[in-house]
């Protein structure tokens, strides 16, 4: 008998609505599907085999993270495939930072009235993340939640698992005075700030489809522009130098990640001149009035990641990350200092 509850569908929850969806996202899910894969969509949990051939003790990594309140600049502009890549981003980004590589990814989707084309839409953007970071997406899960959220309204989260051999863990400890540190460019805000950004930006009233000429695409492109996810340069880079730290810039911008993949004792000074910041930045602090320290105390000033490395690798470094895809650049060094971030 098909599963159907006409008492449940008149409290709100469409259960047939969510069948359509899994079967809308089939076809996206698909695409990620990588070797270690046991299960499809539709069981329990998600099943995955990893490959633990050459790895003396390896040891799992996980990171999960949503995609805040960057999604109401999707639910206004009714255009939700790309929200996902940012919540794959957020996650397999972090965990990138120990070295780790992505082995899977499960999402969460709380949603006030599930329409099937718009969770496949969701799902679609968490699919292409998938591929971008090279995991699967082997599981999932939506919920529909009448009287909580207003019908129009979702939120977006999720969660990566990865691995790494413990003798390959990329730690603090490893960072010297005399390593380079390098930036790898962002697309552009990525998925943070957005309080900060919907306020100084009006966007609830805004004219987010009407062409920026500061910007050359309209604003709404360009904070709708997705997260970019750094795992295959990075790891690239990691099998081509010495790489001593890695930080991922998120909420927090320089002043708050930089000193997480550094050893008490030690400064990153950083050349301001160096950085090549999109047009985004500047026509928010313009419009915004907000001071240059909490720029780079909020958003990633256009470096997604900094990737420290050894001076004599450097150029090893950029290299790899130039052929994934990824143009690097040198913005600074590791000094001796108790001031843990010098911006100059």
């Amino acid at each position: 008998m098909e599963s159907y509850s006409e008492s449940y569908r008149k409290a709100g929850v469409d259960i047939t609505a969510g069948y359509q969806g899994v079967k809308l996202m089939a076809p996206h899910v698909e695409r990620t599907m990588i070797p270690g894969v046991v299960s499809g969509i539709g069981g329990f949990g998600g099943l995955f085999a990893p490959d633990l051939s050459g790895m003396r003790e390896p040891v799992l990594v996980s990171g999960t993270d949503g995609v805040g309140t960057k999604i109401r600049i999707a639910q206004l502009l009714d255009r939700h495939d790309t929200v996902g890549v940012d919540c794959v981003a957020m996650c397999v980004n972090d965990i990138i930072c120990c070295g780790a590589k992505p082995l899977f990814f499960l999402d969460y989707i709380a949603i006030g009235k599930n329409v099937p084309e718009k969770v496949a839409a969701l799902v679609s953007g968490v699919a292409e993340g998938c591929v971008q970071a090279g995991c699967a997406l082997i599981g999932g899960e939506t919920a529909e939640h009448p009287g909580v959220m207003d019908a129009e309204d979702y939120d977006l989260a999720g969660f990566s698992v990865g691995i790494v051999d413990r003798g390959d863990i990329i730690d603090p400890s490893r960072v010297r005075p005399g390593d380079v540190v390098l930036a790898l460019p962002s697309s552009g805000l990525h998925s943070n700030g957005f309080s900060l950004v919907r306020k100084v930006f009006h966007v609830e009233h805004a004219d987010l489809r009407a062409h920026c000429e500061d910007l050359g695409e309209s604003l709404g492109d360009a904070l709708l522009t997705p997260t970019r996810i750094y795992v295959k340069p990075v790891l690239a880079a990691i099998g081509a130098a010495e790489v001593h730290g890695i930080s991922h810039i998120t909420g927090g911008g320089f002043y708050e990640n930089l000193p997480r993949c550094l050893p008490e004792g030690l400064t990153v000074r950083i050349e301001k001149a160096s950085l090549r910041t999109p047009p985004i930045f500047k026509l928010l602090q313009e419009t915004g009035r907000i001071p240059e320290r909490d720029m780079f105390n909020t958003f990633n000033m256009g470096v997604g990641m900094a990737v420290i490395v050894s001076r004599e690798t450097a150029d090893k470094a950029l290299s790899a990350l130039a052929d994934h895809g990824c143009p690097g650049y040198v913005m600074g060094e590791i000094v001796p200092g108790e001031e843990r971030v010098v911006l100059c």
